[in-house]
């Protein structure tokens, strides 16, 4: 059983959120639609509850203490928690609702485009995405599974491989036009844009290509999407996905250089905690995903 001594009520917690959030009783009090003598009430019964100030009065204002800073943290998070799960029950009382983070780039180029045929065979389920570029906790988090890129040790969880990354070279027309490129040492010539997350892609791919590893001091980017960009303008040499690499090739925006492409390091996974193993739609998405061919 749960100590209600530290469980407060829904209102209690709701006016204290609003006041840390407001910085005033008066405009947390028009904020919840609640009298000001409502307000200070509710946040003397958390601090009587919990034996202890959270706020110093100071001429009529409520200054937070540090605990209350730190409390509000959890706070606004587990609020955040209640909502969300309120709103799925509405917007799908039948309980189908699925919450998945996913990267940004995979997302628009291989997932976002494959979705129509899950959401057609499962239409009972209420899909949501949202993005995520750094690793998190599911006991934070209000998701049911996340797509990442790495290896299979997403703490707590159980994984499904889905495919591997294959690197290809691609460059600008305008900047290999006159760059006198023969051979893949020659690319050290020029820049060549970095990724975050991929730090010795360059390393391996002129390294598959018997060439010398280049200087790692390009432009530096945390997801795919923006270094497509800055090799689209000229800025550099990008090393990209094969999904990605195909997509601006058959749009005559970037060009490959040597050809084929070389496999890196890591696969894409999918990752969900232990405890939502048996959940039907996250289920049904796992099924579904495994039967999608690699790019």
């Amino acid at each position: 059983m749960r100590n209600r001594r530290f469980l407060p009520s829904i209102s209690v917690l709701a006016a204290f959120d609003a006041v840390i959030a407001t910085g005033s009783v008066t405009a947390a009090a028009r904020e919840l639609d609640l009298t000001q003598s409502t307000v200070s009430r509710l946040i003397r019964t958390l601090e009587e509850q919990l034996g202890r100030d959270l706020f110093v009065r100071h001429k009529k204002r409520l200054v937070p203490t540090p605990a209350a800073l730190d409390l509000a943290g959890d706070v606004g998070r587990a609020l955040d928690l209640i909502q969300r799960a309120s709103m799925k029950v509405v917007a799908n009382p039948e309980g189908g609702s699925l919450s998945v983070a996913t990267l940004p780039t995979l997302n628009a180029q291989w997932l976002g485009p494959r979705l129509k045929s899950f959401l057609d065979t499962n239409p009972g389920i209420n899909l949501s995405l949202t993005t995520r570029l750094r690793r998190f906790s599911f006991e934070t988090e209000p998701v049911d599974a996340v797509i990442y890129f790495g290896d299979d040790d997403w703490p707590g969880a159980h994984h499904l491989r889905l495919f591997g990354e294959h690197y290809t070279a691609c460059a600008a027309p305008n900047l290999i036009a006159g760059a006198d490129v023969t051979a893949p040492a020659d690319l050290a010539r020029l820049p060549l844009l970095q990724l975050e997350t991929r730090p010795l892609a360059w390393a391996d791919w002129f390294a598959a290509h018997d060439a010398p590893p280049p200087r790692a001091d390009g432009m530096l980017f945390d997801h795919f999407s923006m270094m497509t960009q800055a090799a689209i303008a000229g800025l550099g040499v990008a090393i990209l996905p094969a999904y990605l690499a195909a997509t601006e090739r058959s749009e005559g925006r970037l060009e490959p250089l040597f050809t084929p492409a070389v496999p890196g390091r890591g696969s894409y996974w999918l990752a969900w905690p232990e405890p939502r193993d048996a959940y039907p739609p996250l289920v049904a998405f796992r099924d579904w995903l495994s039967g999608q061919p690699a790019p």
